[in-house]
């Protein structure tokens, strides 16, 4: 009995659209692991809008029988509109036929896509913009030849109320830090070995090296502070706009936005590096 595929069955036992989460198609996206994710919607003008507390006001010692008097406190809200990132391929049908080509093709389009959401969730100028360059983030300089630049940019977020919870680097970044070593006349990394444990950290934060960061930027965050929307990843085929020349495009699709709660509760720190 021959085995029933895809490729010979009718259209209808092979559905041209299929959607997957975002977590189980784009794992790497960073927005999944940096940030909390509050919704899911379509299109540029819907927003997620998410109410927080901006200032908590002050408390205070009140005597045995005295009035309490009232304190303030501030309201804001977090407003997180997407923009849509999408990867468009051209294929013959029989390229397509071939055995494992179409999860080949559909491995290098999430890639493709997860690539540039990453970029514009670090490195965006607007609409919206990347965490790089948010209005009133801290700025720790220059790390130089200790960590002291970056225990100061973590302190700098926990005198504004967050915790790090997260450090992203560029490569090349990481790199330089790995260079460090804890004394002049030393070989030892400042940062050690690195063989002791499969993850990366400093100063106990978790450390993820991505190549969208800009190169010699470090970012350490406070995913607390990131409130995101995505959607679905959406996984199209159509053999319809080349019918003539039986070729079938093959598109994927996924939509992200963000917004800061608390920008001080973000540091940018940049690590000289070779060249540079």
């Amino acid at each position: 009995m021959a085995t029933q595929t895809t490729p010979t069955s009718p259209a209808a036992w092979r559905p041209d659209i299929t959607e997957y989460l975002p977590g189980d198609a784009i794992p790497e996206a960073l927005i999944l692991t940096h940030a909390i994710v509050a919704g899911s919607i379509e299109g540029d003008e819907p927003a997620v809008r998410v109410p927080f507390v901006a200032d908590d006001g002050a408390a205070a010692i009140v005597a045995e029988g005295a009035s309490i008097a009232e304190s303030d406190q501030g309201y804001d809200e977090a407003i997180v509109q997407t923009v849509k990132v999408a990867k468009l391929t051209k294929h013959s049908y029989e390229t397509l036929a071939q055995p494992e080509a179409a999860r080949l093709i559909i491995d290098s389009l999430t890639r493709s896509v997860t690539r540039k959401a990453n970029a514009a969730f670090l490195g965006n100028a607007s609409g919206p913009t990347g965490l790089l360059n948010y209005a009133g983030i801290t700025d720790g300089g220059v790390i130089g030849d200790n960590l002291d630049a970056l225990v100061d940019a973590i302190a700098d977020i926990e005198t504004a109320g967050g915790t790090a919870t997260n450090i992203i680097a560029a490569p090349d970044a990481w790199a330089s830090l790995s260079k460090l070593k804890d004394e002049d006349t030393s070989n030892r990394s400042l940062i050690g070995a690195g063989t002791e444990s499969a993850t990366r950290s400093l100063l106990s934060v978790p450390v993820t090296v991505t190549p969208d960061m800009t190169a010699g930027k470090l970012l350490v965050i406070d995913r607390n502070d990131i409130v995101a929307a995505v959607s679905k990843v959406r996984v199209d085929r159509s053999d319809q706009a080349y019918f003539s020349s039986d070729s079938i495009a093959v598109r994927v699709i996924f939509r992200l936005g963000w917004d800061v709660m608390h920008p001080n509760r973000l540091a940018r720190l940049s690590m000289p590096v070779s060249g540079s």
